[in-house]
Parts: C-alpha cells; structure tokens; sequence
C-alpha cells in the first residue's frame, strides 16, 4: 500500500488539479485555436493544463519526501481577511480607493496571532492608499472614485 509521507503536499497538490480542472470546465466553450492563430480559450486552456499537471508532480512528490501535517484550520485570520476584502468591496463606491484600501489594511492587521503595532498599521493604511490610488487611477486611468465623494 502507497503512503502518503506529506499531507500537506497531497492536500495541494489535489487543490491545484482541481483549480485546473475548474478551468477547464468554464473554459469548454471558447474556441481554443492553434498557437500561430490563439482563441479566447487558448491560454486559459494552456494555464489550466499547466496548473493541474503542477498540482499532479506535487501530488507525486507528497509520497516520496517527508513533510509536515496538515495543520488545524486558523478561523479568526480567515475570519478578518474575508471581511477586509468584504469591506473594501463595499466602501469603494462611498469612500473612494484611498480610504478603501486603508480600512482594508487595518481590518486585516486583526488576522495576526501577535500583538500589533497602531502606529505601524496606520502607516501601512495610510502609506498603501495613497500608493493604490497613484498606481491604478493616476498610473493606470482606471475609473474609481480616488478620494472621499470624488
């Protein structure tokens, strides 16, 4: 009988098949092409080939090396980055990007295990949303409201 010497592995390495299988299955409608001449499905076909034959060698690898178990689900960081990204999905529309972000950073610093540092995290916030806001609306021209109502 085959054992499995890395749970952790196995358990990716089968999360990964699946991720490339998903591809697969919403991509069965787009026309694939050839390579000189590429469809709308042709690189999701080809990524998704590539992520599930990843997840397939590392599947493999997980009943050669020894590795670490698969550790006990952590709820609470879970927990606060769904609702950082829960926030700033809702608040970008009323807020604008700046300050979505800087709620986001600031929720998300709750996930740690460790104690956190408010001057630090503010820093981070403040530094994160005022990068955001000059990479995607003044960089990229994207049409997000950048500061608070505008």
């Amino acid at each position: 009988m085959i054992k499995v010497k890395s749970p952790r592995d196995f358990g990716a390495g089968l999360l990964f098949i699946l991720i490339g299988l998903g591809g697969f299955w919403f991509g069965r409608n787009l026309n694939i092409g050839i390579a000189s001449r590429m469809g709308p499905g042709y690189f999701p076909m080809m990524l998704s080939g590539l992520i599930a034959a990843l997840g397939l060698l590392v599947m493999i690898k997980s009943f050669a090396i020894d590795g670490p178990e698969i550790e006990k689900p952590q709820l609470r960081p879970l927990f606060f980055i769904v609702l950082s990204m829960l926030a700033f999905g809702y608040l970008i529309e009323r807020i604008g990007l700046a300050f979505s972000v800087a709620v986001m950073i600031i929720i998300a610093t709750f996930a740690r295990r460790a104690k956190f540092d408010i001057k630090e995290t503010l820093l981070l916030a403040i530094g994160m949303g005022v990068f955001a806001v000059f990479v995607f609306i003044y960089g990229l021209g994207q049409t997000l409201p950048a500061w608070w109502g505008k």
